[in-house]
């Protein structure tokens, strides 16, 4: 089983962030993991994506050009990724930002409003997290529990943080469950 998840958005929504707690979660469960990150020269408000490979044995390239699953925090990433998600791949499309679909129906869209769910914990800078955790649920990638351990682990050093992005983890979840309309 190989898996690739394509983390896109502006530079500063947190997509390299984000991809780097999916891969450690990844590892965590014993899985080989590939991450890359990419981005424009302005980073902040520039153009920012990610690719982590996570497969049950040894992963012989890094380079994808079709990946399973796209996580779009922005329109232009949604119009330059969705096209090339393989059949059958999860798209997690931020609602917030993006107003339009994937226009695909052989892929799961998955819709949720990740700045307007940030934004009511407390603070936009969640969103990379509300959007991962909805993602990891929805895809079954990950262990939840083990992805919310890496969460913790990755703000360790700023604990103050740590509560909030709980509660970004468990709202992103949350989303997961609910049935596009």
């Amino acid at each position: 089983m190989q898996s690739e998840v394509m983390f896109a958005g502006f530079g500063g929504q947190g997509i390299l962030l984000s991809a780097k707690i999916l891969a450690h979660a990844a590892m965590e469960q014993g899985f080989e993991v590939v991450w890359i990150p990419s981005y424009g020269p302005e980073m902040r408000g520039g153009t920012a994506y990610c690719m982590v490979v996570i497969s049950d044995r040894p992963i012989g390239s890094p380079i994808i050009r079709n990946p399973t699953h796209l996580v779009a925090m922005n329109r232009p990433s949604l119009e330059k990724f969705a096209p090339v998600v393989k059949p059958g791949g999860v798209i997690l499309i931020n609602s917030s930002l993006i107003t339009v679909g994937c226009g695909r129906t052989d892929v799961d869209e998955f819709i949720v409003p990740v700045n307007d769910i940030a934004i009511g914990l407390g603070s936009i800078r969640s969103a990379n997290i509300v959007a991962l955790s909805a993602f990891a649920a929805r895809s079954k990638m990950v262990d939840n529990d083990i992805l919310r351990e890496c969460v913790k682990e990755e703000f360790s050093s700023k604990a103050k943080l740590i509560p909030l992005n709980m509660k970004a983890v468990d709202e992103g979840q949350k989303a997961a469950l609910i049935k596009d309309k």
